[in-house]
């Protein structure tokens, strides 16, 4: 993918978790989402505040202030403009669509599969059908193969073999694990009781031991 084919996927998958929000009773946006101890509307905020971002001073001074957590940081700036969007999520969401501006403390390839994924954290536990980007997932899922922290998904999959059942997609040696790029995409970024479902093979077995 060029970068602008990524910008425009990224603007997609935007305006797709807005009609995703549009779908679902004002109750539900306080459900749990995939993301641990983020809520349906704190992800959407996260997403609609991306190319608004404070800045990189207050970004660092609000890190100083978490003692470097940064996921305290990402989640306590999610929760307040998502209380500060209220009702309005889904219009923010489709105003910022194709805005191509992104924090200066991250890059375009993980922009591309950090939205991706929030689509579906919010999708999954609204019941909601939506179907990954492909080129975008699989991108992305190159992309959090080759990157350590926050995931270190090469170290924590290390021994198995995963494939993708419908994207040309295959990283990794030893026991094979084989799934759409969707439920993939999951399990490198963590989210290995979402993904489980979706996935077969002799190393699954090993994934639904693991703590």
């Amino acid at each position: 993918m060029d970068i602008d084919e990524k910008w425009r996927t990224i603007a997609r998958q935007r305006a797709v978790l807005a009609d995703v929000l549009d779908g679902a009773p004002v109750g539900d946006l306080d459900r749990p989402s995939l993301c641990e101890r983020w809520r349906v509307r704190d992800v959407a905020a996260h997403v609609a505040l991306t190319p608004c971002s404070p800045g990189l001073p207050r970004i660092l001074a609000a890190l100083v202030r978490a003692r470097g957590d940064f996921d305290e940081v990402n989640r306590a700036m999610a929760v307040a403009h998502a209380e500060w969007l209220g009702s309005n999520l889904a219009g923010e969401l489709r105003a910022v669509a194709p805005r191509r501006r992104k924090p200066q403390i991250t890059t375009i390839d993980n922009l591309l599969f950090d939205t991706i994924v929030h689509v579906q954290d919010v999708a999954v536990p609204l019941g909601a059908e939506v179907d990954v980007p492909q080129e975008g997932a699989r991108a992305g899922a190159d992309r959090v193969w080759r990157m350590g922290w926050p995931f270190w998904a090469r170290r924590r999959l290390r021994g198995l073999e995963l494939v993708a059942t419908d994207v040309d997609w295959a990283r990794g040696t030893g026991e094979p694990v084989r799934g759409p790029i969707r439920d993939l995409l999951f399990l490198l970024t963590g989210r290995t009781e979402a993904a489980l479902p979706g996935l077969h093979g002799p190393g699954v077995r090993r994934l639904a031991s693991s703590p």
